[in-house]
């Protein structure tokens, strides 16, 4: 009945599969902007029916969190979702494509970048958590989780 996403330390993965999580939680919202040169390329939503929609939720991020799971946070928290609790993310925003070059040389260039539906960018920015609360070795070594255990207490609210 209540749900906690962890994204802490998840580099990211494909576009459509921060769309497709973002459609579990979300009916028919926008997830992600793609824009390039200032301008709007591609606006990218939910399809609707998922699963979770209506259920509380909590996100867990850092500064592990990029790219994809950043573009997840950032629409859960600008569509009014869920609450991020942790660290700020990466800053994993960018569109990048691979140029082949002459002798098997490869060249990345970057295209466009995503923004969140609410317009803020990801790329070096990050996405800020709702509630921050840092993470530490001492509270590793000694097998604590203040991070879980905030999302935890906000869900019990």
């Amino acid at each position: 009945t209540k749900f906690i996403l962890d994204l802490r330390n998840n580099g990211g993965g494909y576009l459509q599969a921060a769309v497709g999580v973002s459609n579990v939680f979300m009916d028919n919202k926008v997830v992600v902007e793609e824009r390039k040169n200032g301008k709007t390329i591609e606006k990218l939503s939910t399809s609707g029916g998922g699963s979770l929609v209506g259920k509380p939720v909590v996100v867990l991020i850092n500064s592990g969190s990029a790219s994809a799971s950043e573009i997840v946070a950032g629409a859960l928290q600008d569509q009014g979702v869920a609450k991020l609790v942790g660290e700020k993310s990466f800053g994993k925003g960018s569109v990048q494509e691979i140029i082949d070059l002459a002798g098997g040389a490869q060249l990345k260039v970057t295209v466009a970048h995503w923004f969140t539906p609410n317009g803020r960018g990801i790329d070096k920015t990050g996405i800020k958590p709702d509630v921050e609360v840092k993470l530490t070795t001492d509270d590793i070594n000694a097998g604590k989780d203040p991070q879980l255990d905030k999302a935890k207490e906000l869900l019990n609210q």
